[in-house]
């Protein structure tokens, strides 16, 4: 099981130049017509959070079992690994990149007032910013309501004119927001989304008592049986930005190796 935390993990850095998202990893190339092969799930009622998950701590009976990683408990499956995204200027972790047969999820939770919903703004800003590099995004009913599927051009394979694709979504709960972005195929098709949709819906959040302004990111670390690379440090060699910016490029990543 590769994302199996029972014996100690090497942590190495990955700093690859490719087009990626710092809001998660974006599928490769894909023709704009692809799109398409993510049907709309059009919901008849607000999505029921705490019937259907990603829950809150205090709504959990237990957290044995998960993968700890501070503000996120992640739950095991077999084949997934774990990245995590670090910002050099403070060390501190601030995503977690999930990835499952060639697709992948990236998860941010955030600070949150308990009156004030963060997922409508934070949909508009994903939308100028995408503008901004020359794509455009939709916005679907989907398997968690609202969501934002957004494309970038990009040059495939074969040259020919393409787009990079990524599918964000957003739960708000109870004083805090988990942003998911799909990547890979689960981007661009339902059938490749499932297992990572799953994963989202299983994630719990640990809010803390600490005050935070809201859209703080709320603390990650790595798990405790987990260890740093050679030198037992972790470093990465440029900031990613943790909103807004720019969601289509890619940050330094600490991957978990097996």
């Amino acid at each position: 099981m590769a994302f199996g935390f029972g014996k100690k993990k090497k942590i190495s850095v990955n700093t690859s130049d490719e087009f990626e998202s710092a809001a998660g990893t974006v599928a490769g190339d894909a023709k704009e017509d692809s799109i398409l092969d993510l049907p709309p799930n059009p919901a008849d009622t607000a999505y029921e959070r705490q019937v259907h998950g990603p829950l809150d701590e205090s709504e959990v009976a237990s957290t044995d079992g998960y993968v700890d990683l501070g503000a996120l408990l992640i739950t095991p499956r077999e084949g997934l690994s774990l990245r995590l995204e670090v910002e050099e200027s403070t060390s501190r972790v601030i995503a977690v990149t999930l990835d499952l047969n060639g697709s992948s999820l990236q998860l941010q939770a955030f600070a949150a007032s308990r009156s004030e919903k963060l997922w409508h703004d934070i949909r508009e800003q994903i939308g100028l910013s995408v503008g901004s590099q020359g794509g455009e995004i939709e916005i679907l009913d989907g398997t968690f309501g609202k969501e934002v599927l957004a494309k970038v051009p990009a040059q495939a394979a074969d040259g020919s004119k393409g787009f990079r694709v990524a599918r964000f979504i957003g739960v708000d709960g109870p004083r805090w927001f988990l942003r998911g972005v799909l990547g890979g195929n689960a981007a661009v098709t339902a059938e490749a989304a499932k297992e990572l949709e799953d994963l989202f819906r299983g994630v719990v959040v640990v809010r803390g008592e600490t005050p935070l302004p809201p859209r703080d990111l709320l603390l990650l670390r790595l798990p405790k049986d987990a260890v740093a690379g050679a030198q037992g440090q972790l470093a990465a060699d440029q900031a990613t930005p943790a909103q807004g910016g720019e969601p289509f490029r890619r940050g330094p990543e600490i991957t978990a190796i097996g």
